[in-house]
């Protein structure tokens, strides 16, 4: 799980939690699909799997979904989050996630760590006065970022001086 602080929302607004993502995890229905999505990652770096179940359309939604204690969210970047048409948006964007290495029991032994990107186009649905999650079309890349490159979390420092391994 990432850390945040009082002044930080994980999603990267640079507003507090409260403020931001966390008056919607509070029960407050997120205004845009921009505005859910943001809310939903930072859902998923803070665990809330309530959250998202919550937030997720009931004709798409899984019986549950279970936080994956690997997966270090780092940061969101939005692609693109057109203005709503009708009642449905969608929103493209990447979410970095450092992924500490798994135990298998697998002849290798264990799964890779790393830094990974997922890329997604979300689309959203409003009914009932409130955005829901439909679906995304997301894709999952292995990123190989160098101890001197940027860090991944956004932070502008070094990665072998912030995130690093």
């Amino acid at each position: 799980m990432t850390r945040t602080t009082e002044l930080s929302c994980p999603c990267g607004s640079q507003l507090t939690l409260d403020t931001c993502c966390g008056r919607y995890h509070q029960g407050e229905f997120a205004p845009t699909p921009e505005a859910l999505m943001r809310s939903r990652y930072s859902a998923f770096v803070l665990g809330l799997s309530d959250y998202l179940l919550t937030t997720w359309h009931p004709t798409t939604r899984p019986a549950e979904l279970a936080p994956d204690p690997d997966a270090e969210w780092k940061s969101l970047s939005i692609v693109s989050a057109e203005p709503p048409l009708d009642n449905s948006g969608y929103v493209h964007f990447r979410a970095c996630f450092y992924e500490r290495a798994r135990e298998h029991k697998h002849e290798r032994g264990r799964e890779p760590k790393g830094w990974h990107v997922l890329e997604e186009v979300s689309r959203f649905i409003k009914e009932q006065q409130r955005w829901w999650y439909i679906d995304g079309t997301p894709t999952l890349s292995r990123l190989k970022p160098r101890r001197n490159d940027p860090c991944l979390c956004g932070s502008g420092r070094k990665l072998k001086v912030c995130c690093g391994e």
